[in-house]
């Protein structure tokens, strides 16, 4: 094939890429834009309703154990019960991720409940899908299911899979103008809205083309979950009644504090099924981020035994280098300025395919060109 020839091919792939995902791109860009401030929108639109009492005042003892307890009375088939802000300062609600499975298909079983540590008040309770008043949380099971359970993760996994591969197409195509873009050497001609689609879809896409496909390939990747058979059979099957754990949470959480002293929690697993063990999961003191929380202590829940102390250090290569795809995709690893331009970013896939389009509909009315000069 001749190299003209390989290029127009590649360019009507990247076109038609663009062109029947572009919706859909728009929608995960915008909504990944917002869910990065997530934590900090939740405060922020639910100060009142996650205000605590005395703030100075100390927390209980068994403070785990009684929302442990809470909540696996009223929900008695459970997946598993996750303390997803065990950082949490004074003053903050403690939230816990239930896990349950409605055995529909179409529905991806989430729900966020939030306790007054101090009083054991729900101070707010619901499933994801639809929650309120926090849109946020509504917003964070769009973004990677589209509200369609199983069937959507694995669509905007194929949907991550499809923007990689514009991009690619896209940086072959337009291989030489990489470097100029780059080195600032191509402007905007504001000649009309042809010349300013053109060379925005072009100045966008390349400036942007490492990150969104970092980004986009870790979506991808950690939806992989949703094309198992076993994942797809276990969403149809009610889950079994809760096996409650026989040694408090509460103290288990000390003893892996104790095992590993320099670990800065931000996940707790209580279990409520037999196969899965309480796991207190974080950052080590003076560690970057983008590592991952992937230090971990797990105890066996019925006996208290401490069966694995876990490193991020000591892990194997690949282990390690999966542990940053979450923060690779979510930003949360260097402060407001990654965040700040994790949003911009966000963005991007929008511009790409409103611009796109542009340039597709400038190109069906006219008589066929080569793609670049």
């Amino acid at each position: 094939m001749k190299k003209a020839t390989f290029t127009r091919t590649l360019f009507k792939l990247h076109s038609w890429l663009g062109f029947f995902t572009g919706v859909f791109l728009i929608l995960l860009g915008l909504s990944g834009s917002v869910l990065v401030f997530r934590t900090e929108l939740d405060q922020l639109f639910n100060r009142d309703l996650l205000h605590v009492g005395d703030a100075a005042a100390p927390v209980p003892e068994q403070v785990l154990q009684r929302c442990y307890e809470h909540i696996t009375a009223k929900y008695p088939n459970l997946d598993g019960i996750a303390w997803v802000n065990p950082d949490a300062g004074p003053g903050e609600a403690y939230n816990f991720r239930i896990y349950f499975n409605d055995a529909r298909l179409f529905t991806y079983d989430l729900a966020l409940i939030s306790f007054d540590p101090h009083s054991g008040t729900v101070l707010r309770e619901g499933p994801s899908s639809q929650f309120t008043p926090s849109f946020i949380e509504w917003l964070f099971q769009f973004h990677f299911s589209f509200q369609l359970g199983i069937p959507g993760a694995a669509l905007t996994a194929v949907f991550g899979i499809t923007m990689l591969l514009s991009l690619l197409t896209g940086a072959v195509v337009y291989r030489k103008m990489l470097w100029k873009v780059l080195s600032f050497r191509v402007r905007i001609n504001r000649k009309n809205w042809r010349t300013i689609s053109s060379d925005l879809h072009r100045i966008v896409g390349v400036w942007a083309l490492v990150l969104n496909a970092v980004i986009f390939f870790t979506g991808f990747w950690m939806n992989l979950f949703a094309f198992k058979a076993k994942t797809w059979h276990n969403e149809v099957v009610t889950t079994p009644a809760n096996t409650l754990m026989a040694t408090s949470p509460d103290q288990m959480y000390k003893q892996a504090r104790a095992a590993m002293p320099d670990l800065e929690p931000t996940y707790v697993y209580l279990p409520t099924q037999p196969a899965r063990k309480f796991e207190v999961r974080g950052y080590t003191k003076e560690q970057w981020k983008l590592w991952g929380s992937s230090n971990s202590v797990r105890i066996d829940q019925q006996t208290g035994e401490t069966l694995a102390i876990a490193r991020f250090a000591d892990k194997p290569l690949g282990e390690r280098i999966e542990a940053t795809f979450f923060p690779l995709h979510v930003g949360n690893f260097g402060g407001i300025p990654v965040k700040v331009l994790y949003v911009i970013i966000g963005l991007t896939p929008g511009l790409l395919s409103f611009t796109g389009f542009l340039l597709w509909w400038r190109g069906a009315r006219k008589p066929a060109r080569e793609p670049l000069k």
